[in-house]
């Protein structure tokens, strides 16, 4: 292994310039796609060389013998005291923060969920500010739960069945063609499932701190991604400008009621600047022979060799282990 199986650490500065890239040169869904798949596999294969290293440190407990002999052994493990005490406790402080992410994201979805009360019945169609006659804007696929409460929010509560929660106030505050755009973007959320890719680099993150500009890049795509589906369902952009842009004026200094790992309003100014531009063009890959193209390939080189790293790591040990336990 040597110096090779410390490689997943720092590959991940490989995808600095595509997060930062993909937020305006790709298409929202695609530059989502592409840096949650990144994340992952940069933050699953740094958690694996952390592993890598403590078990072939002289720790106690380690599964491999303290005394060896033979130099190529010597050579092929990083046999040191000091990266792997570091490793281990890396090791834990990334289960830990994971952990705590896990349990905070599963709390407040209960909460939420029990907040709400049972599901039954036919899907709800929404109400007024008044909350007495249907609000012809809500959508007819999720059910939607509209809070009587002063503190305007609105939010995509993902499980089964999702959920849209929205508070009287925000409603009052938008006019019926902006429900509309707010209802098609919380929608988009639940059928994209954006809250899975939204904790999927939250976790990420917590593992690889070189991480976190992916993570804020994907809370903004992901807004984004949503944006796009609404104005394509509403059939006018301006539209849903106007609410995002109104929706954040009412909810100025309001505290978020979820996870950002359930939602996250991303830079406002930006995403209305980009609804009042003409739509993105949606392709899978960026052109090769482009700033976004080669930062992408770079991005996925780097993927690339932190899992072939981790991999090498990961069955060299394995040896190691067969072959000594065999003596």
């Amino acid at each position: 292994m040597g110096v090779f199986a410390f490689l997943p650490l720092v590959l991940p500065l490989s995808a600095w310039p595509i997060a930062r890239l993909a937020e305006t040169r790709l298409h929202p869904r695609a530059a989502t796609l592409l840096l949650t798949a990144v994340a992952v596999v940069m933050a699953g294969c740094s958690t694996l060389c952390l592993v890598m290293v403590v078990g072939t440190a002289r720790l106690p407990g380690n599964p491999l013998p303290d005394g060896w002999s033979d130099p190529r052994v010597r050579a092929a493990v990083p046999h040191d005291e000091i990266a792997g005490r570091a490793a281990l406790a890396a090791l834990v402080l990334v289960v830990a923060a994971c952990a705590r992410t896990l349990l905070r994201h599963r709390r407040v979805t209960r909460r939420a969920r029990r907040a709400l009360g049972p599901v039954g019945g036919p899907p709800l169609c929404g109400r007024t500010a008044g909350g007495r006659r249907p609000d012809p804007a809500a959508p007819p696929g999720p059910r939607v739960a509209v809070l009587p409460d002063s503190t305007p929010y609105a939010y995509a509560l993902p499980g089964g069945p999702g959920r849209i929660v929205v508070s009287t106030a925000l409603l009052a505050g938008l006019a019926p063609a902006e429900r509309r755009a707010l209802f098609a973007h919380e929608r988009a959320h639940l059928a994209a499932r954006h809250h899975r890719h939204l904790l999927a680099v939250h976790l990420a993150a917590r593992a690889t701190p070189f991480l976190v500009p992916l993570r804020a890049a994907v809370v903004y795509t992901a807004e984004r991604w949503a944006d796009e589906e609404a104005a394509r369902t509403v059939g006018d952009r301006r539209t849903v400008a106007r609410a995002i842009g109104r929706a954040a004026l009412l909810s100025a200094g309001t505290p978020a009621p979820t996870l950002a790992a359930l939602a996250a309003t991303g830079p406002v100014p930006r995403r209305v600047a980009a609804l009042l531009a003409p739509a993105p063009v949606a392709r899978t890959w960026p052109p090769a022979f482009t700033a976004v193209g080669l930062a992408a390939w770079g991005a996925a080189a780097g993927a690339l060799v932190s899992a072939m790293a981790s991999a090498n790591s990961a069955v060299t040990l394995f040896l190691i282990v067969h072959t000594t336990a065999s003596l």
